[in-house]
Parts: structure tokens; sequence; C-alpha cells
């Protein structure tokens, strides 16, 4: 029975994944060749959540569901590859942002979900 509660449990965590990509406008989740999902924590505490700073260009950014969506380079930290994906962030960190704009930012990783820590012009 242990194999079958390992095939749901990953099932599910993949449908997750999907559709919290298709929230996300332009997010293909095919279009991310090499990210390696696996191994990768799904939920841990704040303080212990993975986190990695990277560089990219902001796409869109929208202040009523707290997200910026931001093209950036490689994150050899996570094992990401370029693309471009939405971030959870407060409203202080999105403040006088513009789309368009090149920054450098830290992100955490919590339960499949990334969200800004910090992020600079």
């Amino acid at each position: 029975m242990k194999p079958i509660r390992i095939v749901v449990a990953a099932t599910l965590a993949a449908l997750s994944l999907a559709a919290w990509a298709e929230e996300i406008p332009g997010m293909n989740m095919n279009d991310m060749p090499g990210m390696k999902m696996e191994g990768m924590p799904m939920k841990q505490e704040a303080s212990k959540a993975p986190q990695a700073t990277a560089e990219g260009t902001i796409k869109a950014i929208d202040m009523q569901k707290q997200r910026v969506t931001i093209a950036h380079g490689a994150v050899p930290a996570v094992q990401w590859p370029p693309m471009t994906m939405a971030f959870a962030a407060t409203a202080e960190q999105l403040a006088g942002l513009k789309v368009g704009e090149r920054v450098t930012f830290t992100f955490r990783l919590e339960g499949g979900a990334a969200s800004i820590v910090s992020i600079s012009r």
C-alpha cells in the first residue's frame, strides 16, 4: 500500500503546482526544462526555508494580489533555469517598482511557493 500512497501524494503535489502556475499570466509548466522538483522540500519552517538571490526584469506587478512577475536568470542555489514567474511580495516591497526595471532580489521557497524577502533596483 505504501507505493500507492507515494504515487497519490506525488500526483497531488504536481496538480497543485500546475494549478498554481495556471494563475500566472504566460506561465506554462512545460516551459521549465531542467527544473528539478525531486528532493525539494515542500514544507519547512520559515527560518529554515531555502533562500536564493537572483537578478531579473520586472514583467508585471499586481498590487491587488501582491505579486510581482520577474523574468530572471538561472538560480543555481535552487537548481532553476532562467524563467519568468510570479513571486509573492508585500505592498511595501512592491511600492515604487515599475515594469521593465532590472532588479536584484532574494526570495524564500516555502511549500512550493516563492516569496520575496528583499528586492532592489
